[in-house]
């Protein structure tokens, strides 16, 4: 996910002609790297933003993404920005700092929650992750639009308390498969499947893969004997990402019967953060519940 240093270089020629654009037809102008963030902000938002989503596409892998002269220009034009950060996408960090605009507001979802580079960056799946970010969305939206700040705040109550039965579904698994053991490709759905008390196996294997490393040849045999013999109930693996190795033991999953639910990186066109957390929450429910379901 690297911006080309040439690339950067050369548009700012182009950009120091650009005049400031903090709005689009009167809206606030907000850039998402990710859609789900996206969303969030066009919840809260409403009709007073303007949402640019950068990663939007959830048949793409997100390692494999590249920097366009059109996006340097979006994020130059944005009043307020939100990434992920804690490593996921770098980029942003790095053209941030090459299209400095005063008074533009970045959201963090890694600083609201205090995690670093090194931690599991996929903060999507952490339920304490959303209502963080939707907050400072909310507060960022009201500092650019004091006018709006109640109708900001509305939308907000109104975010959290959907948030909140995401969160009594959790609870509701939670109850039904606490200790089952899964595993996984690589810990994209770590968050959640601690949030759901689930037994993760594998895990040496998963960072080796989410890290773009040969996971070693006992970690490997570990996970082929852990579908094998049927020491776990579900494997989870990122639809977006495959390798050689992952769709050898998806195949062998398949082949011994445990059930196999894949998840995303990128929330699909259409669909809200909270209805996409909930298709694979309901996905889970029923590759956890077995055959009986």
């Amino acid at each position: 996910m690297k911006a080309p240093s040439g690339l950067i270089a050369a548009f700012l020629i182009t950009l120091a002609t650009l005049a400031p654009a903090w709005a689009v037809d009167g809206k606030i102008a907000l850039v998402a790297a990710e859609n789900f963030y996206g969303n969030m902000a066009q919840q809260i938002g409403g009709d007073r933003v303007s949402v640019t989503s950068i990663m939007n596409n959830p048949d793409q892998d997100p390692h494999l993404f590249e920097v366009s002269p059109g996006i340097i220009r979006q994020i130059a034009a944005a009043q307020i920005v939100v990434y992920n950060g804690a490593d996921y996408d770098p980029w942003m960090e790095r053209l941030l700092a090459v299209t400095p605009k005063p008074g533009r507001a970045v959201i963090v979802a890694a600083e609201l929650l205090n995690r670093k580079a090194g931690d599991n960056p996929h903060l999507w799946y952490d339920p304490s992750t959303m209502p963080a970010v939707a907050g400072a969305l909310a507060a960022a939206f009201a500092a650019a639009d004091p006018a709006h700040k109640d109708d900001y705040a509305a939308r907000l109550k109104t975010v959290l308390a959907s948030l909140e039965s995401l969160s009594g579904k959790i609870a509701a698994l939670r109850g039904k498969f606490a200790g089952l053991p899964v595993t996984a490709s690589e810990p994209v759905f770590g968050y959640m499947a601690d949030a759901l008390k689930l037994a993760m196996r594998n895990e040496r294997f998963q960072l080796a893969i989410m890290n773009d490393t040969e996971p070693s040849a006992r970690d490997l045999a570990a996970f082929e004997q852990d579908l094998k013999t049927h020491q776990v109930r579900v494997l989870f693996y990122n639809k977006q990402a495959q390798n050689n190795i992952v769709r050898h033991l998806i195949d062998l999953a398949r082949t011994s019967n445990i059930p196999v639910v894949g998840v995303t990186e990128t929330a699909p066109p259409g669909l809200s953060y909270q209805d996409w957390m909930l298709m694979q929450l309901d996905e889970t429910q029923r590759a956890l519940a077995g055959p009986s379901s």
